[in-house]
């Protein structure tokens, strides 16, 4: 689990934000006024605790040991009528795709798709107005201010949904690794037993003319996922984001072809209806064991939806499957 291990999704901080800075009660003197009217400036307000989006980042893993996020107070007003410095925000890069919510609700608050797009986490109090804002006629010196706001204490929780074009979906065994690994750079750890990928690996896929998407393989569901079984719920949150969903379904599975994805597409019922929606595409992998005549009889029984017989090991089909997914990415 060495590569994945840094792949953090789900981190919890307390976020502090800064106190508003009082407003002054001052009342103007010089060596010509001796009983000047008011003029106390307005306290700075705190700081925010801000999140902000960052397409190099892909995970939350800086985050991870940061059990504390405080932002700076805002100083308090002063003489002619001079506000108090604003308390510096405190800014909290994430990866496109992160979500925040309100750890003591779990409502969500927003989420982060846009390289560079910001949002307050926890706004900072306001400052205090000074003694000049409550001159009247016939109140004219007024000897009193406002304090600034307090800042709020909250805890907060942030997920990462991966951001890709495409999701693998497939039970544990069906070469949805090896298919990464083979299709782009990505170099992820590969062993033949349930729950090798812990973590979504993302790849990204080189095409024709310099183009390229980004393919994810969401690790294995297994059946009962959706209940929460195994490891499955936190794992299909990953597939919500995805715009095509490829299914692999190994040629050497122990029930038909049909059987097999009926399944898989129950687990992604059972969890989000709304991931039935979704472009899908079939892919029959370590087809390099079958000859045509197996080939025509299992497809007889392949599901309605476009579909593809490949092999990574023998490099069957791959190109004819990247076809096809750039069509249905660029269609959706």
């Amino acid at each position: 689990m060495a590569q994945g291990s840094n792949f953090v999704d789900y981190v919890k901080i307390c976020c502090r934000s800064g106190q508003g800075g009082a407003g002054s009660a001052h009342l103007h003197r010089d060596k010509f006024t001796s009983k000047g009217g008011p003029d106390g400036g307005d306290g700075g307000r705190g700081g925010h605790v801000m999140l902000k989006g960052n397409s190099q980042l892909w995970t939350l893993l800086h985050l991870k040991y940061r059990k504390h996020v405080i932002a700076e107070n805002g100083e308090p007003g002063g003489s002619a009528l001079k506000s108090g410095k604003t308390g510096k925000d405190e800014i909290l890069e994430v990866p496109l795709g992160t979500i925040a919510r309100d750890a003591e609700t779990g409502k969500i608050l927003f989420e982060i798709t846009k390289d560079g797009e910001t949002r307050i986490l926890t706004p900072g109090g306001r400052g205090g107005q000074g003694n000049w804002h409550f001159k009247t006629p016939t109140l004219q010196t007024p000897r009193f201010s406002q304090p600034g706001e307090p800042g709020l204490e909250q805890w907060m929780i942030l997920e990462l949904k991966v951001l890709a074009d495409v999701g693998l979906v497939g039970f544990p065994n069906a070469g949805k690794s090896t298919l990464l690994s083979v299709l782009s750079a990505a170099k992820p750890e590969i062993a033949d037993y349930p729950f090798t990928t812990l973590v979504p690996n993302l790849g990204i896929v080189s095409y024709r003319d310099n183009r390229s998407f980004v393919m994810a393989d969401i690790p294995g569901i297994i059946e009962g996922a959706s209940t929460g079984k195994g490891l499955g719920l936190r794992f299909l949150r990953h597939i919500e984001r995805n715009s095509v969903l490829l299914f692999l379904v190994p040629a050497d599975t122990g029930r038909t072809i049909h059987q097999e994805y009926d399944i898989l597409l129950k687990e992604l019922e059972d969890y989000n209806p709304e991931l039935m929606h979704k472009p899908r595409i079939l892919a029959i992998s370590k087809s390099d064991m079958l000859d045509a005549e197996l080939m025509q009889e299992m497809e007889a029984d392949v599901p309605p939806i476009p579909y593809i017989f490949i092999s990574s090991v023998a490099q069957r089909g791959l190109l004819e499957l990247k076809d096809m997914l750039w069509k249905a990415i660029n269609e959706n």
